[in-house]
């Protein structure tokens, strides 16, 4: 059920209330494993947060920059083809700041937000409704990977997905064929995806991007270990693991590792991790796309590319998907 919020009358929340569940079981098995993994999602608590901002503004990392230029330059086309008065749909909207850059433009008809962070989504979604209060915003907390039927009750204009930041990139690809084609169900055939994808490029600039001279993103890294250790009652040690990343050319992607620098023993409250030296936790992955990749596994997931931007040096692209016929 949508309720007002604050004293903005035109933002509305609603919580579906999803399941985060305390992890423990899910990190456990992910450390089981002979490559022992952990889902990224770990890394933002309110430190991995901050970290992450931080790592935005960083002089090697381009993702986040060029992409911003490239929705300043282009938001006119942008607004064209997603049609006025749509209902704009942005999963994982966090503070939503990229969507800022095109809402005067746009004017959708409802904005609507998904987070699965409550307090988080409601305070920006009214700070949003106070800087644009002719915007209809409805809230939704909510993970969108369990579906979509709190949409139900929106207004019946064309659907269009912002998803931004090369987000897809995270997933592994069978699972970003998922997660489009369950976009295509959505949005069905009069909407759209406007989805921002960072580009396939030399080894060189993506290594830099992800080990920057500052050290944050090693930061961003090691904090993943703090967070684990709240949420299993571990002793996990900062200084007895490495942040290693590295572009794999092979399956175009950036791996992100937690490298332990000796054999050791991690002990939690059932029981204990051993690992080699050597031996890491792999924290993450990020894809890379050529157009024509990204091309393809849009095509898998049910549409056709009506548009792309591109910023000058092609370091990173924003496509808008149509559903194919």
């Amino acid at each position: 059920m949508n309720e007002p919020l604050g004293k903005v009358t035109r933002v509305s929340f609603r919580d579906e209330h999803p399941d985060l569940g305390d992890g423990r079981e899910e990190i456990l098995k992910g450390l089981s494993l002979p490559q022992k993994s952990v889902n990224p999602k770990w890394f933002y608590d309110q430190r991995g947060s901050e970290l992450f901002d931080e790592i935005t503004r960083l002089p090697e990392y381009y993702p986040t920059r060029t992409e911003v230029l490239i929705l300043e330059k282009h938001r006119e086309a942008i607004a064209r083809i997603c049609g006025s008065d749509c209902v704009l749909i942005e999963p994982g909207s966090g503070s939503s700041e990229k969507v800022r850059i095109f809402l005067d433009t746009l004017k959708p008809s409802v904005y609507v937000p998904i987070d699965i962070s409550a307090s988080f989504l409601k305070d920006s979604a009214e700070a949003l409704g106070e800087e644009y209060p002719w915007l209809d915003i409805h809230a939704v907390c909510a993970d969108f990977n369990s579906g979509w039927g709190f949409l139900d009750e929106l207004p019946p204009s064309p659907r269009v997905v912002f998803y931004p930041g090369s987000t897809i990139g995270n997933l592994e690809p069978d699972m970003a064929q998922r997660f489009l084609k369950s976009l295509r169900d959505m949005v069905g055939p009069d909407g759209g995806v406007l989805i921002g994808v960072d580009t396939h490029k030399s080894t060189e600039r993506l290594n830099a991007a992800y080990n920057d001279s500052a050290g944050v993103t090693a930061d961003f890294n090691l904090n993943i270990l703090r967070r684990m250790n709240e949420l299993l009652d571990a002793d996990f040690h900062e200084s007895r693991f490495s942040h290693r990343a590295f572009y794999n050319e092979n399956q175009r992607r950036i791996e992100m590792h937690l490298v332990s620098d000796c054999a050791q023993e991690v002990s939690h409250a059932s029981g204990s991790i051993d690992f080699r030296e050597g031996e890491s936790i792999h924290t993450e992955c990020s894809y890379k796309y050529s157009l024509e990749g990204f091309a393809a596994l849009a095509g898998s997931g049910g549409f056709d590319i009506a548009e792309t931007w591109q910023d000058d040096e092609a370091l990173f692209s924003l496509h808008y998907l149509r559903a194919a016929a």
